[in-house]
């Protein structure tokens, strides 16, 4: 197969960067007139729509909504009936997730000044948090794990999933992480109209405060339209990596961490950066020769072809430099000293440092929180965690003396901006 290759000695390079780099996000004007009417059937008409809604697109013939929720007993046996190994991997990465995030808990403060008075911050969390987890064939127990966790870590009280079962097919993995994780109440609807009952609540849905989760392009429109009357985790992208490596790194280690993403979908982005040519041409050669082996080989070589690229640089220095430009989602440093490197990055979602450090780890295991910036946006946003669940309230309680500084100068900007009843509020509260 044939990676497009690319060098900073180019005079050509930024606009051939930029190219590769573009990605038509027009959304589908089908797709938004169905998600406008679904999330308008269901803010109207409730359980009666979604359960048309659920009948057409999932084949699930359910004629009360409550038969829609799983009993928790369903999730336990899931979790009962894996295999030991399975189990294990899933309490482990439990775990692990769960420590890392204990350790992002924000506190609430306060502060007394001179004349007595405080001032601070109270961090409360969400009352109840949407999750959206895609099902039928599809498994993604990493995804329930990530994005449920988190949540319980922060305080949430009420976590409710919702998993499509397309004709009826639940997946034990993805049940058995909502057992695991916490998740309180299960709902086996997907599509916009999950969204919408999520956002708007039904008879039987309750309202939430925020949606989380993946989805296909039905579902992060619908996101799209309802942010505003929900919070949402974010819009994202395709899945992208960064390697940056100095040649230190086996060739084949490399070539799989590009196929990793690659094998998300066709649009996946797989960049390789790396000051040693004779190295791009080794990775060359264990990409054309292990592809074959892949069973989503196709897929691999469309997302390669299409916006993978191997570049050349003159240095690491560069090299941070150029990843800073892109902002990926997943940066892999694959060099032998990593930590001086790790200053010069400024834009990632996650840092993968060494060798060792497969992004594949960080997908499962490792801790951090998979669901990262894409599409550049590592640039002003951050991965999801517990603080995405919190939110905080500021705390103001003045003392008689304070009232008489803060009110002069409250009365003094008020007036100067012709807000009359403002500088009368303040003004009643000097001299008492």
């Amino acid at each position: 197969m044939k990676i497009r290759r690319l060098s900073t000695r180019s005079s050509h390079f930024d606009a051939e960067l930029k190219g590769l780099l573009a990605l038509e996000a027009e959304q589908d004007a089908s797709i938004e007139r169905t998600v406008v009417e679904i999330l308008s059937d269901i803010r109207q008409r409730g359980d009666a729509a979604l359960l048309e809604y659920t009948r057409k697109f999932d084949h699930l013939d359910v004629h009360d909504a409550h038969h829609l929720e799983l009993p928790q007993a369903e999730l336990q046996a899931a979790l009962a009936a894996l295999p030991q190994d399975q189990r294990l991997a899933l309490e482990t990465a439990a775990q692990r997730i769960r420590a890392f995030h204990e350790r992002q808990r924000i506190e609430g403060w306060t502060y007394t000044e001179a004349d007595g008075t405080v001032l601070g911050q109270r961090v409360t969390p969400l009352d109840r948090v949407g999750l959206y987890v895609p099902g039928g064939k599809a498994a993604y127990p990493s995804s329930v794990l990530m994005n449920a966790i988190p949540a319980k870590v922060a305080g949430v009280q009420e976590l409710i999933m919702v998993v499509p079962t397309p004709g009826g097919e639940r997946n034990p993995l993805v049940l058995a992480a909502a057992a695991i994780a916490g998740v309180d109440r299960v709902f086996t609807i997907g599509g916009a109209q999950a969204v919408g009952a999520l956002a708007y609540g039904t008879e039987t849905v309750p309202q939430v405060d925020k949606i989380v989760g993946p989805g296909n392009a039905y579902v992060a429109n619908a996101k799209r339209h309802v942010f505003g009357t929900v919070g949402i985790d974010m819009i994202a992208g395709p899945s992208e990596i960064l390697v940056i490596a100095d040649g230190s790194t086996p060739a084949d280690w490399v070539a799989m961490d590009l196929f990793s993403q690659a094998e998300h979908d066709e649009l996946a982005q797989s960049i390789l950066i790396c000051p040693d040519a004779a190295y791009l041409d080794a990775v060359t050669e264990s990409i054309n020769r292990l592809l074959p082996q892949m069973p989503r080989a196709d897929v691999i070589r469309t997302s390669l072809t299409d916006r993978g690229a191997l570049i050349l640089v003159k240095d690491l220095a560069e090299a941070c430099e150029i990843s800073n430009r892109i902002a990926p989602e997943h940066l892999e440093l694959s060099v032998q000293d990593p930590q001086a490197l790790v200053p010069q990055i400024r834009h990632a979602g996650a840092i993968f440092m060494g060798a060792y450090s497969s992004e594949s780890l960080g997908d499962y295991c490792a801790g951090p929180n998979h669901v990262l910036p894409t599409s550049g946006s590592a640039r002003f946003s951050s991965p999801l965690g517990v603080y995405d669940f919190q939110k905080r309230s500021s705390l103001i309680h003045v003392s008689q003396a304070g009232a008489q500084t803060l009110g002069r100068i409250a009365s003094s900007l008020a007036e100067g901006e012709g807000l009359t009843a403002h500088a009368r509020s303040a003004d009643f509260r000097i001299g008492h």
